[in-house]
């Protein structure tokens, strides 16, 4: 019978080509899950260091990616800002990846009370304002909620004048 041998350790380096076949990740998130895992600072540097060299990890593309995640699944910019601080990539960066994807954020605003909130406009001032705050919440900016709940609001109050 064949004896059981513990397999041999993975280097940082294959441990981040298995992180990254499974979905984009930031520098950062690479760096911190290869920490945890108990590899060498220096070690997972040298690794990551190659695969940026190798163009499997980026950055930018792992930030298109996350932006064009939350854009689709209802959050606003403020919100998306946010998550890519986290990841490392800053304000600058940030606002070009949202820019590059063109969103329209008011009809987005739309289709996401549309989805929450369904096609009933809102029945008074206090239904309007928990929508405005979820919206607010989600990170889109003041001036587009207001926007879209005012019309709303306007929408409901011309059907009840017909």
């Amino acid at each position: 019978m064949a004896a059981n041998k513990k397999p041999a350790a993975l280097s940082a380096y294959d441990k981040a080509i298995a992180l990254l076949a499974r979905r984009e990740h930031s520098a950062r998130e690479l760096q911190s899950k290869l920490a945890r895992k108990g590899l060498a600072a220096d070690e997972s540097a040298a690794a990551l260091s190659a695969l940026q060299d190798k163009n499997y990890q980026s950055d930018a593309r792992f930030g298109d990616m996350l932006v064009r995640t939350r854009i689709a699944g209802g959050y606003g910019p403020r919100w998306i800002v946010a998550e890519l601080k986290t990841h490392g990539i800053g304000d600058a960066a940030a606002q070009v990846l949202i820019d590059a994807a063109e969103p329209d954020w008011p009809a987005l605003v739309r289709d996401l009370v549309r989805r929450r909130f369904g096609t009933r406009p809102a029945a008074n001032l206090a239904e309007r304002r928990k929508r405005a705050a979820f919206l607010l919440r989600r990170g889109f900016d003041a001036a587009t909620v207001q926007s879209v709940t005012r019309a709303q609001g306007l929408e409901s109050q011309a059907d009840e004048l017909d």
